[in-house]
């Protein structure tokens, strides 16, 4: 390999610093705005999938993992970096969103994942804190937050049976208490599988593989469950009917037994992985992540660098974007299933 000289290193490196700084002040700028709506910056969706709150919340970086308090007034998510994530909150104020702002149980440690109990009185979510603090970073255990007139308080770790030696992540809880989430184990049957913890007592029972009608050879994860247990969404990669890079599946409980999944198809699903879903408390909309892209890269030259370097600090770039729509081809599969 051939030396390069000094200061060309020196100008890519200032480039790239001011390219990386620039694309943090626009989207910074883009979150100052103040937006009205139920949601930030957003009134009602439609059939089908639409970029949420573009700007705002779906911005040029990776935004993931939808999170909603019980009265409507907090909207949560995380930005991941690929590598670590921090739990983003914006508050709604006399009509109004406030600009995104990390929750303080996030300022340290990747954190990702929230849900928050019907009664808004916990938000769980996942975390590779260590369990003492002096200790060193250790694998994702499931966390939680008590809420109290002075907001979240300090984490604490959900401990055994949930937690293990590996890794838990998602944690999705029905109004029971029942807790499920997505983890790696002995008796999986994929890389990954999900789980339930059964809530007795004011305890957690051991956790129990969700079976075939769910779990496969292949990988599912982050999993949604209904506030009834009535229904189960959840991620895949892997499966025959896959449209691409990772999507995402329904399974209706049965007299206590999950049917067969079946993929929520082309109209929600696309090339792309699409995950993270989550279910308004009122059941009128569906949240999920996709990885979808506006930009194709096999059509770009050197001559269309300013346009590539617009979508690339936009939404749809390929990173992690949020996407909303109504929730009611839930019922309608639901009617074709029974």
């Amino acid at each position: 390999m051939s030396k390069v000289p000094k200061g060309i290193i020196v100008l890519a490196l200032i480039f790239s610093l001011h390219y990386f700084f620039g694309c943090m002040e626009e989207n910074y700028n883009s979150q100052k705005k103040v937006l009205s709506g139920d949601y930030p910056g957003e009134t009602s969706a439609g059939d089908l999938p639409t970029l949420f709150s573009k700007g705002f919340v779906s911005t040029n970086l990776s935004e993931r993992d939808v999170a909603i308090s019980p009265n409507g007034k907090e909207f949560y998510y995380t930005l991941w970096t690929g590598t670590f994530g921090v739990i983003m909150k914006i508050k709604e104020k006399d009509g109004k969103w406030e600009s995104p702002e990390v929750v303080p149980f996030s300022h340290q440690y990747s954190n990702l994942e929230p849900f928050i109990t019907n009664d808004g009185k916990k938000l769980f979510f996942s975390s590779n804190r260590p369990i003492k603090p002096d200790a060193k970073i250790k694998d994702y255990d499931i966390w939680f937050v008590e809420n109290s007139d002075t907001g979240w308080g300090n984490p604490v770790n959900l401990g055994s049976p949930v937690n293990s030696g590996g890794n838990e992540f998602y944690p999705s809880l029905a109004d029971n208490g029942n807790i499920y989430f997505t983890a790696a184990r002995s008796d999986s049957y994929g890389s990954e599988d999900i789980y339930l913890s059964e809530y007795k007592n004011g305890n957690y029972s051991n956790p129990v593989n969700l079976g075939t009608t769910v779990n496969s050879k292949t990988d599912e994860f982050n999993a949604f469950i209904a506030p009834d247990e009535s229904y189960l969404i959840f991620s895949n990669w892997g499966r025959d009917d896959g449209l691409g890079g990772g999507d995402l599946y329904i399974s209706f409980n049965n007299n206590d037994e999950w049917i067969p999944a079946i993929n929520l198809g082309e109209k929600i699903n696309s090339s792309a992985l699409d995950y993270c879903p989550f279910v308004t408390r009122d059941g009128k909309y569906f949240f999920f992540t996709s990885r979808r892209t506006s930009v194709n890269m096999e059509n770009q030259t050197a001559e269309d660098y300013k346009s590539l370097v617009k979508m690339l600090n936009s939404p749809l770039n390929g990173k992690n974007d949020i996407y909303w729509m109504k929730a009611g081809f839930i019922d309608s599969l639901k009617a074709i299933k029974y």
